[in-house]
């Protein structure tokens, strides 16, 4: 089979799985094709190997990642949520704590995804539900690297805790750039704090927030450690948006 042909067929393939309703076996990709089985092994191999291809937990054969990446910047919010599933459910399976991915739309913050903690003080789903931006972690994210701009005033106090002074809350912003991490403190409930970190897109721009929050007791004391477990898992989700498929299996070394 000469260049132009393999390149052909190992199009061939991919066309075939991507237009496929449902994910496509190895009888049926080597069927479609008419190519020697071994033929279509290598092949698919080397899909996979290029991130164009993979498998499913059945063994199907479905888009790649890069088809993902592509598709994160011009439909960033669905599939940015697809990308970060993984790592958010490996970051609560680690703390046991509550996992939550926000973007913004205009001058709101939005919590796009969640995973929620094993216990159950602490549980409460808060996808789609609007909070002062200034309350929480994932908030204080977007007006500490300046994709939002501090409000010069009339912000809420909803504890003895919220800040409401715009002058500290862009001095925290500057010592959260420093460390690479926001927190907030009783500052939205009693009782309640969360630690979050800026998710870089394809250009380096901060997308999206990524943070933990739950019980002040139990999160006490761990801010610093679950402040560089996010952003170990930030840095790799940034990757999975500039299309590095090295960052799809990431070991657990750097998020301990």
């Amino acid at each position: 089979m000469s260049g132009t042909q393999a390149v052909d067929r190992a199009a061939q393939l991919v066309s075939s799985v991507v237009a496929a309703a449902d994910p496509l076996s190895f009888a049926d990709l080597q069927e479609a094709s008419g190519l020697a089985k071994s033929t279509t092994s290598r092949m698919l191999t080397a899909l996979e190997r290029g991130g164009l291809l993979e498998r499913d937990s059945d063994g199907g054969y479905v888009a790649g990642p890069l088809f993902w990446s592509y598709a994160a910047r011009h439909d960033p919010w669905e599939e940015l949520v697809r990308l970060a599933r993984p790592g958010m459910e490996r970051l609560g399976e680690e703390t046991g704590e509550s996992v939550h991915l926000s973007v913004t739309r205009g001058d709101k913050v939005v919590q796009v995804a969640q995973v929620d903690s094993r216990y159950l003080l602490g549980t409460r789903d808060w996808t789609e539900i609007e909070v002062p931006n200034h309350t929480s972690a994932l908030g204080k994210v977007f007006y500490a690297w300046g994709v939002l701009p501090v409000p010069e005033g009339g912000l809420d106090r909803l504890t003895e805790s919220t800040v409401t002074d715009p002058a500290r809350l862009r001095s925290e912003g500057v010592g959260a750039r420093k460390r690479g991490w926001t927190s907030t403190r009783d500052e939205l409930e009693v009782g309640l704090s969360g630690v979050a970190v800026p998710v870089a897109g394809p250009g380096g721009e901060v997308v999206a927030a990524l943070g933990i929050s739950g019980p002040t007791p139990r999160l006490e004391g761990r801010l610093a450690e679950l402040g560089r477990r996010l952003s170990s898992q930030a840095e790799q989700l940034s990757g999975l948006l500039r299309g590095d498929t090295t960052q799809l299996n990431p070991t657990e070394e750097g998020v301990a």
